[in-house]
């Protein structure tokens, strides 16, 4: 092929927007990367596939799918440490086919109990910084795992945590993507004390393919496996952490740790052209999900197509208005009375849809009620019993917060960024107060029955990613694997439940993948939007459908991550 010849069939795919370097698919839409999976008795799919076998072992040898999510969970906190990890919180949707319902579960930690609003104000802070001591919150991951393996796991914590201790201790070969964003976190962290030593090989990321080993997490672990949450939240661990923290200027204390609990939670939904999207109630963002849902439900998408500006517009508009409400009210629902009947209600959506110009972009959005008174890994499991789990666990901002309390092998989280160091706002800092959280598990039933245990991780690409899954699945007629590996839109510049929460004005960024066409970019700036081609901020999916005529498992994950969704 000449030269030219080369450029005219680039210039074909870029038109049509097709990824110029892709393989030709028989059986699927071009930009599928992979077949669905299908397997008669278990499913697990995880954004690295040594901790997908280790969740399919775990369930051959009689566990649980929450023993599975659980294994498969400790792994990623070492195989994927720019991600999560047991410094971090976790968020849980459980079905159980005994009792054939959904059990939420929110394992989000409270900040310290002895900072507060005005002692920010009073250092001239105006939002919580990004690193370091003082955006750390407790850790809510490992009190999770307990609560979770009481109510639903079948085999011992010590048997789900093994997997994780022995890799820690004998290497595993890192993969290409988590190396990528490891090198982009040393520079940034390495100033904290404990980083470098326990997070670099010489003072620098382990590359794609090196061996990496964690022996201090291995400790941590063996210490949770004979000693329960117990031995993380009391004891040696915990004191380490508290003044390892204190030292650096912090808050956190032993009885921060200590006084820890999670909460069992009932999941929330809403309707969407027959089937029902479930999510868990703040301080998350599922009900942004919900919300923008119940809004595009009202546009009859049978005769819009796929990456149509007309697909992309309503979403862009229904995503400002319900992130307005995120804003506004979304936080620690123990602190304020969030109206959510009013929010999840489809007269609500009708309201705030008539706000929705078909030929103008919105500048700025007001939030529409008023109260009555985040990278991160997903996971999802599905076992012989009909059990199914979707799980999200995070460190919030990559790595964490950098601290790396010395001899423990792991990083604690900075969710505490996500507080507004303004009195008076729902989610302003307070002691002892969980923040706003990005981080949301997903599930979907059909016929009141499981259908799709799915999540996308990526802050707040996170509400927008679970809206645009659901649309590909059931407005665009894409099987599971299409549904996650299709173009992605993400939208930026609403305003923000964190820091000054300083109101959009200019109608934000949105962003589109690459393989949207030029005719659908080029009508939408002619809406007053404006559009930018961003490397990376589009999330990455897992999910696993049960066929509810044959009970078969399909599992699906995307190619933006390392993962893998296997069965037997």
């Amino acid at each position: 092929m000449t030269l030219c010849q080369k450029l005219r069939v680039l210039s074909i795919a870029a038109l049509f927007g097709l990824p110029a370097a892709a393989g030709d698919r028989i059986a699927s839409k071009p930009f599928a990367t992979r077949s669905e999976v299908y397997a008669p008795h278990a499913m697990a799919a995880t954004s690295h596939p040594l901790a997908t076998q280790i969740a399919l072992d775990v369930m051959k040898q009689g566990g649980s799918a929450v023993d599975a999510a659980i294994a498969a969970n400790a792994a990623l906190g070492l195989m994927e440490p720019t991600g999560n990890g047991v410094g971090g919180d976790l968020f849980a949707i459980v079905w159980d086919p005994k009792t054939k319902k959904l059990y939420g579960y929110n394992g989000s930690g409270r900040s310290p109990g002895k900072l507060t609003l005005e002692w920010f104000q009073a250092k001239g802070y105006q939002d919580i910084p990004s690193y370091g001591p003082l955006p750390v919150t407790v850790p809510g991951t490992v009190r999770a795992w307990s609560d979770l393996h009481a109510r639903f796991g079948k085999q011992s914590l010590a048997q789900n945590l093994a997997p994780t201790i022995r890799y820690a201790r004998e290497g595993h070969p890192v993969a290409e993507t988590i190396a990528y964003y490891w090198s982009i976190a040393v520079p940034r962290l390495g100033q904290y004390p404990g980083f470098n030593e326990q997070f670099t090989v010489n003072g620098k990321a382990p590359v794609k393919g090196q061996v990496w080993k964690n022996p201090n997490l291995a400790n941590t672990l063996q210490a949770i496996a004979d000693g329960g949450a117990d031995a993380f939240y009391k004891g040696p661990i915990a004191k380490t952490i508290a003044d390892y923290i204190q030292g650096q200027g912090g808050f956190l204390s032993v009885e921060d740790l200590a006084n820890h609990r999670g909460e069992w939670v009932e999941p929330i939904s809403t309707t969407y052209r027959g089937v029902r999207v479930w999510e868990l109630p703040p301080n998350g963002q599922g009900l942004a999900a919900l919300q923008m849902l119940n809004i595009l439900e009202l546009i009859d998408f049978s005769k819009i197509t796929f990456g149509s500006p007309e697909h992309i517009h309503a979403f862009v508009e229904a995503k400002k208005l319900a992130f307005a409400d995120r804003a506004a009210l979304y936080a620690d629902p123990d602190f304020v009375k969030i109206p959510l009947t009013h929010l999840l209600s489809k007269e609500y959506a009708r309201e705030r849809a008539r706000l929705i110009d078909p030929a103008k972009a919105m500048k700025a959005v007001d939030a529409g009620a008023k109260l009555q008174h985040g990278d991160t890994i997903y996971l999802t499991t599905a076992d012989a019993d009909g059990m199914m789990v979707s799980l999200i666990q995070s460190n919030y901002r990559g790595m964490g917060s950098g601290m790396a309390p010395p001899g423990l092998g792991f990083i604690l989280q900075d969710r505490g960024e996500q507080f507004v160091l303004k009195l008076g706002h729902t989610n302003s800092f307070a002691p002892n107060k969980r923040p706003f959280h990005t981080i949301i598990p997903a599930f979907i039933t059909k016929n009141d029955k499981p259908w799709i245990s799915f999540g996308l991780m990526g802050g707040a690409m996170q509400p927008q990613g679970h809206v645009q899954i659901v649309m590909n699945l059931i407005d665009f007629g894409m099987n599971l694997q299409e549904a996650g590996d299709a173009p992605r839109i993400q939208h930026d510049g609403s305003t923000e439940p964190a820091g000054q929460n300083t109101p959009m004005s200019d109608g934000g960024t949105l962003n589109l993948e690459s393989q949207f066409p030029y005719a659908s970019v080029q009508a939408l700036m002619r809406k007053g939007h404006r559009i930018e081609y961003a490397d990376g901020p589009y999330g990455g999916y897992q999910a696993i459908a049960r066929d509810p005529d044959t009970g078969m498992y399909i599992g699906a994950t995307e190619s933006r991550k390392d993962g893998q969704a296997a069965g037997y």
